[in-house]
């Protein structure tokens, strides 16, 4: 017994004496040792990008290292992941990402053009906030709901333009579905993020698009913007009288919006766990809490396996319908 023991002891320490120094420093608890970078890959002023700055605000401080936001916008989010999937898998390079990482993903893998895999390239840490799509028409468009800017659609001589953060897009795919299943002729105008998209509508160049609710909500209230429907299975507690997309007869636009942290593949489970837990707790805390609700946003703060459950549930959604419709990329 005792042979077998120091075997053992030898076996380990030559596995630690195996490791690159950062690593072995890690393994001994030092993590993080340097500023941690989260790459947002879009323009800043979106929801996307506003929900990753509140959350690293809170982790800068639990952590005591800089979290530091990068954004990395791009063929609907896909160049900006790519860097995180090719960083050292050390915990230090972060992506923070949303629903449109399975539609991009997917999109891009069935064009043959795939800069990674959503499954394979990257490790989830953590469902952060839950954020419904909501849709939007100009002030201009005559509609009070997506019914109506159906028939409104179906009346108009000359046909409508959409806005989408990107080919490929949750909001490419939403409006794709909507043109097939309404019968209706509408021309895709893709953006590189939420942010130029809602200008673009504001000033009436685009008559119909959307995002992420949070993206699109101080328009809202203010009347630059009407919201046609939510995408989410229920209603959203900030806009308690706009109705889903189910209620108003098109279910096969129904999707779960999320916001979520994740890391390359082959990061240490140990950092995981660590960087799942400080955002679990920016998550329960209350200023954070109420920031979000102001803005639409339910905080999650989930397990690893959870993130990964809604992505893996997300594709198995989007596939054939991205195949279907036979989505364009970049």
């Amino acid at each position: 017994m005792a042979s077998i023991t120091r075997r053992q002891s030898l076996l380990a320490a030559a596995g630690l004496a195996a490791l690159p120094l950062p690593r072995l420093a890690r393994a001994q608890g030092n993590y993080p040792d340097r500023p941690i970078r989260v790459v947002v890959p879009f323009p800043a002023g979106g929801t996307t990008d506003m929900l990753a700055r509140l959350f690293a605000q809170r982790m800068t401080e639990s952590l005591g290292q800089a979290v530091v936001i990068e954004n990395r916008g791009g063929a609907g989010g896909s160049v900006g992941a790519d860097v995180v999937a090719k960083a050292a898998p050390d915990g230090h390079t972060l992506l923070f990402h949303n629903l449109t990482f399975s539609s991009t993903t997917v999109a891009m893998q069935l064009a043959n053009r795939a800069l990674h895999d959503i499954e394979r390239d990257f490790a989830p840490v953590s469902l952060a906030a839950n954020v419904p799509m909501l849709l939007v028409a100009t002030s201009a468009v005559p509609a009070r709901d997506l019914k109506e800017f159906v028939a409104f659609a179906k009346a108009s001589p000359t046909g409508l333009f959409y806005g989408s953060t990107g080919p490929g897009s949750i909001m490419n795919l939403a409006g794709e579905v909507l043109k097939r299943d309404a019968s209706i002729n509408m021309e895709h105008v893709p953006f590189r993020g939420a942010a130029p998209l809602v200008q673009e509508m504001v000033a009436g160049r685009i008559q119909f698009g959307g995002d992420q609710l949070s993206t699109a909500l101080p328009h809202v209230r203010g009347g630059a913007l009407k919201p046609m429907a939510t995408l989410a299975a229920q209603r959203s507690a900030a806009l308690p009288d706009v109705p889903t997309v189910r209620e108003q007869g098109f279910p096969n636009m129904e999707l779960r919006g999320w916001n979520g942290f994740f890391a390359p593949a082959r990061t240490p489970e140990a950092i995981i766990t660590r960087l799942q837990r400080e955002i679990a707790a920016a998550a329960a805390q209350p200023e954070l809490q109420r920031r979000l609700a102001e803005v639409g946003a339910e905080p999650v703060g989930s397990s690893p396996a959870e993130l990964r459950q809604a992505v893996s549930d997300q594709l198995a959604q989007v596939r054939p319908l991205i195949a279907e419709l036979r989505l364009q990329v970049e």
